[in-house]
């Protein structure tokens, strides 16, 4: 309709353009020619007018055949959704079933799996066992009942230290480092020249070619094993006659990183000898860890065990081994009371509700060193600057199971 409109308005004003002047209107061949003219262009636009129309109605067929196809694709799209939808639900439902069956198989793999790794963790902790049973299996059945006795064989004016014999070796002879940090040991020819500063001939002295650390030293066998100074885990096997570093080796096991003792604040590694070997003792790698327990191969400085202990690193001041059970001595600041309140034995026969209360005879400070000599059954100790042997009271262990 718009279009229609717009044609007769356009016609109204050619026919307004092509009006003649007055003085022309009475010729009639003006007019006739006039007349032919607008015929001329009444046909163009009833051409026009029903081009017009035709289009019109091609864009309604047109947008209906849209509108139809448009309410088909919805269609199709809902049935697509509906099925993608029910595709999904039926898959969900199979990996739920496929999910269900893989867990029973596992089920009754892992039930198969559980119980060959408890089969075999039993035959190894069977075999773990027999191997340390003979490891430990030594002519040695006796267990600590207290103290019998102190003496104090001599005084130096030293706080730290440590003396000693050789814990195997039929030898008379008394070894002494002072201080916690040096290369000095001095050699006396018996225990009488140890006591006595004026017999003859002196101590020898021996001036190795590392320094130790702590007070932690032991003499096995002719040799001397220490912690190196300087170095946070490495133990020195020195030839005494030689002069000479026989071996060494790195303990691990987080051996170095803390002090075994608080109140020994220099001795971060333990060394000591009982009648089944050479021992090692050394704080966890953890903070206020608990102390590790180590045998060492003492010819070849190969570790043949280790144990994590029960036995708290916090307020000990000392420990030592008696056949092959740790006993470790604990004081509050340093001062008192002395008493061994925690014991461990790799085998079990010896638990601390067997033993009585062990308290040392009360002295002012800390033990600087207690070691075990296997040989005389003795404590060689360091407190305050004395050189102190405790004599033992034992009775024997309980027989293994």
């Amino acid at each position: 309709m718009l279009a229609l409109r717009r044609a007769s308005a356009f016609r109204v004003l050619i026919l307004t353009a092509f009006l003649p002047l007055p003085q022309f209107a009475q010729d009639p061949a003006m007019v006739h020619y006039i007349y032919q003219r607008f015929q001329v262009l009444e046909q163009g636009l009833q051409k026009c007018t029903q081009a017009a129309r035709e289009y019109i109605q091609d864009f309604q067929e047109f947008s209906k055949n849209i509108s139809v196809m448009l309410g088909r694709c919805q269609t199709y799209t809902s049935e697509y959704k509906s099925a993608v939808h029910n595709l999904a639900l039926r898959v969900e439902r199979a990996q739920r079933e496929i999910d269900y069956l893989e867990y029973l198989r596992e089920a009754e793999v892992c039930t198969e799996s559980e119980d060959k790794v408890l089969a075999e963790k039993q035959v190894q902790e069977a075999e773990e066992e027999k191997r340390i049973r003979t490891l430990l299996n030594a002519s040695c059945d006796n267990m600590l009942m207290g103290i019998k006795s102190l003496k104090i064989v001599k005084k130096t004016m030293d706080t730290d230290g440590s003396w000693m014999k050789d814990a195997v070796r039929d030898s008379p002879k008394v070894y002494l480092l002072i201080g916690s940090r040096n290369n000095t040991v001095w050699e006396f020819a018996s225990i009488r020249a140890f006591m006595e500063d004026s017999t003859k001939p002196g101590p020898r002295k021996l001036i190795l070619t590392h320094s130790w650390q702590g007070t932690g030293q032991v003499i096995y066998k002719g040799f001397l094993f220490f912690h190196s100074q300087g170095t946070p885990n490495e133990i020195i096997k020195y030839n005494l006659q030689k002069r000479t570093v026989e071996d060494r080796m790195l303990l691990l096991g987080g051996a170095g990183r803390a002090l075994a003792y608080p109140h020994s604040p220099s001795t971060y590694i333990d060394l000591a000898v009982d009648e089944h070997g050479l021992w090692a003792i050394h704080s966890g790698p953890s903070i206020h860890g608990h102390l590790v327990l180590t045998k060492i191969e003492p010819d070849t400085l190969g570790v043949e065990h280790s144990w994590d202990t029960p036995c708290r690193s916090q307020d000990a001041e000392a420990s030592f081994l008696l056949c092959g059970v740790l006993y470790v001595v604990y004081s509050s600041g340093g001062l008192g009371p002395h008493r061994i309140t925690c014991v461990y034995d790799p085998l079990g026969t010896v638990i601390e509700e067997n033993l009585p209360n062990v308290f040392f005879p009360r002295r002012s400070r800390s033990h600087s060193m207690i070691h075990y000599n296997p040989r005389d059954k003795q404590l060689y100790a360091w407190n305050d600057g004395n050189q102190i042997i405790y004599k033992l009271q034992t009775k024997r262990k309980q027989p293994l199971q």
